[in-house]
């Protein structure tokens, strides 16, 4: 006997597993979908870049031969001076690497938390890390700098900012805004290059703003870790530099952009 047709549902719809736009039941959970950024949250990340710089070259040319950020090369330096190569402290980078962990997690459960409650979880994030980076020049306060073996201060230091750039990573990972990670160049340089009119390669994409937006993640990380070590050279003290880094953490949390819209659909 032939079965009657199921009702229409309220989208106009037959219902069943095979319904357009509807996943089938048992599929895998939410997922994200992120709009276009817009220009202006896009020159906030690249303010945020700028501040990665900075901070990086605190820690590299003042703290010892560690990153805060850009975790590849703790776990490089980490490698290198297990064995006792090129002098290498191995403190430093572990210290470095467990707190990036600590930060990143904290981050995930926190922004997490408070998108869930509708709060305004990216200019949190932010005032939190400018708040984090304050501290670290705090604890930095007349601290000379040193080129091997930390003391407990640089180890202090680099755990805060290591700390605050694990949750950095978490936030710029969620915001996803393409080609702008803020805590590191190499993925955007590949992306300029490969799709650029030399490279000529499509799998690289060629979206609206997308060669603008590789070209200033490097020249903002490029930029900030020029002036660091400037500020470095000309003999600016620890905190100076790493309070510069904290006030433009403030200002891009107070900055008036749109707030990165997460959208779950399930």
């Amino acid at each position: 006997m032939q079965q009657p047709p199921r009702p229409p549902q309220p989208d106009g719809q037959p219902a069943g597993p095979g319904r357009p736009g509807r996943p089938a039941r048992g599929r895998s959970g939410p997922t994200r979908t992120f709009g276009a950024p817009a220009a202006s949250l896009t020159a906030l990340m690249a303010l945020l870049t700028v501040v990665t710089g900075l901070v990086e070259a605190a820690s590299l040319l003042a703290l010892g031969t560690v990153f805060t950020g850009m975790q590849t090369g703790n776990v490089l330096f980490l490698a290198f001076g297990t064995l006792g190569e090129g002098g290498l402290s191995v403190v430093g980078p572990a210290t470095s690497l467990g707190a990036f962990v600590l930060g990143a997690l904290a981050a995930a459960r926190l922004e997490r938390r408070l998108e869930a409650e509708r709060h305004r979880w990216f200019v949190i994030a932010l005032l939190i890390e400018a708040v984090l980076v304050a501290g670290a020049a705090v604890t930095a306060w007349d601290l000379p700098p040193v080129r091997s073996s930390p003391t407990g201060r640089h180890l202090a230091t680099i755990a805060l900012l290591a700390a605050t750039m694990g949750m950095r990573n978490v936030t710029a990972m969620r915001v996803s805004v393409p080609d702008m990670p803020t805590t590191l160049a190499t993925r955007a340089m590949t992306a300029f290059v490969a799709g650029s009119a030399l490279g000529h390669d499509p799998a690289f994409g060629h979206a609206r703003g997308a060669t603008a937006r590789r070209a200033g993640s490097v020249v903002a990380m490029f930029a900030g870790g020029l002036a660091g070590a400037l500020c470095i050279h000309r003999g600016w003290p620890l905190q100076s530099l790493l309070l510069t880094a904290a006030a433009l953490s403030l200002l891009a949390a107070l900055a008036r952009v749109p707030q990165p819209r997460l959208a779950t659909t399930r």
